[in-house]
């Protein structure tokens, strides 16, 4: 066998491809530089491989290193699961149980999102998307709160909440303790007024900590931000299914939460005077003035992926595990059959769709008179008070009415009329 050894080969003339044909060729520990190279690629493939068209074949691969892998156009997970990925529930705003709008705070519309405002009041609301660079994303549906009254003291503030599962983030495979490790924030917000706004996180085990990023909106434009956070020694998340990790975007915060040294982009002991360095008030003294969010996604690795678009069925399922509602429907909603235990009270048990986080609590929207009872050959009658003993499974509807319309130890059945709700809720 012959060999030549060359530093170089160029085509001749104003050619520009050069054409091997032959069995082997070895080059030992040398590197085959070209313009163009025609046909398959077999064996060992180091450095950039770019340029690639048509149908390549590249064999002989058994790994990719990169810390920027892009696929058909889409940014590849640096680290963490191909599917399932995203640890924030309900992030495009898909599901609202509760309702709406709202003007109360904490959790009153979109699942596990909610409101807090201290001076001046808000209005809070799922509202739809028609156009825009989210809807092309893919999106639908946005959260918003409203500056209805201003309140600007010292000690105001106006933020919109989302809480994560410790136990979710114990087994997310972030190696939170670790500053080598890292989770990617990405959302998209708007709001009516251009300024900064602040980001932060919390933990709630061990000795809580604090992170922050202030990010720039223009006025009435969607803007994706994107964040890469790593772990630190000090961050702890317990595996449980208490509080792990409270992401708040900030609206508005008073001067008693402003310190012009604070710390942006480190992990820091938890110090409620000291949540951001953004001293601008111009949304806060706004009357009417928005701010919108969706698109919201958490993951582990340093390379913020594609949206993890899910269905609106299994969006609600994981909404359920915190919140879960019993409505009328186009028809009726029949809540259940259960027993007269005396003359005036009705007790009827209920399955859960989806095994709860904790045992919930009942609360009602709407008028709780409008959970009716039927007795036995009779009618339909508005109960007069309705409680309720749950657990995670499942739980026991308790109804009374006014006047005496049941046998005891006859079976009832109880339903839900008009505009009222059930709520079983069990939030963070």
């Amino acid at each position: 066998m012959s060999i030549l050894n060359v530093n170089q080969i160029q085509p001749v003339g104003s050619g520009q491809t050069v054409t091997i044909s032959a069995t082997n060729i070895s080059t030992g520990s040398a590197t085959v530089t070209a313009g163009t190279f025609t046909g398959n690629l077999t064996g060992n493939v180091t450095g950039n491989a770019t340029g690639l068209s048509g149908s390549p074949t590249l064999s002989g691969i058994t790994s990719v290193s990169t810390t920027n892998l892009t696929v058909n156009g889409s940014a590849y997970p640096s680290a963490g699961p191909l599917s399932n990925r995203n640890l924030i529930i309900n992030g495009a705003m898909q599901v609202a149980q509760r309702g709406t709008s709202s003007t109360s705070t904490e959790f009153q519309t979109v699942d596990r999102f909610k409101t807090s405002t201290n001076g001046g009041t808000t209005t809070q609301s799922q509202e739809t998307l028609s156009s825009g660079d989210p809807y092309d994303a893919g999106f639908r549906n946005f959260y918003r709160i409203t500056n209805t009254t201003t309140g600007t003291d010292a000690a105001h503030y106006k933020i919109i909440t989302h809480f994560i599962e410790a136990q979710n983030l114990a087994n997310s495979g972030w190696n939170y303790s670790s500053a080598a490790s890292n989770v990617t924030l990405s959302f998209w917000a708007r709001a009516s007024v251009g300024q900064d706004y602040t980001f932060y996180f919390r933990t709630d085990d061990g000795t809580g900590q604090a992170y922050s990023f202030n990010f720039t909106l223009a006025a009435d434009t969607w803007t994706k931000v994107t964040h890469v956070v790593p772990g630190a020694s000090a961050v702890v998340f317990n595996n449980d299914n208490g509080k792990g990790l409270q992401l708040t975007w900030a609206a508005w915060l008073g001067s008693d939460y402003i310190d012009s040294g604070h710390t942006n982009e480190a992990w820091a002991a938890i110090d409620t005077t000291s949540i951001s360095n953004v001293s601008t008030t111009t949304w806060g003294t706004t009357t009417n003035a928005t701010f919108d969010l969706t698109g919201v996604q958490l993951e582990v690795g340093s390379v913020a992926t594609p949206f993890e678009h899910r269905s609106y069925g299994d969006e609600l399922l994981r909404c359920q595990r915190y919140c879960e509602t019993l409505e009328k429907n186009e028809n009726e909603t029949l809540i259940g059959i259960g027993l007269a235990y005396t003359t005036t009270r009705l007790l009827v048990a209920h399955t859960f769709k989806v095994a709860k986080r904790s045992s919930p609590s009942l609360s009602f929207v709407g008028n709780s008179n409008n959970v009716q009872m039927l007795q036995k050959g009779g009618g339909w009658t508005n109960s007069s008070s309705v409680g309720g003993t749950t657990g995670r499974s499942m739980c026991r509807i308790d109804c009374t009415c006014g006047s005496a319309i049941f046998v005891a130890g006859e079976a009832g059945e109880i339903r839900v009329e008009s505009t009222t709700k059930l709520i079983f809720s069990c939030e963070l």
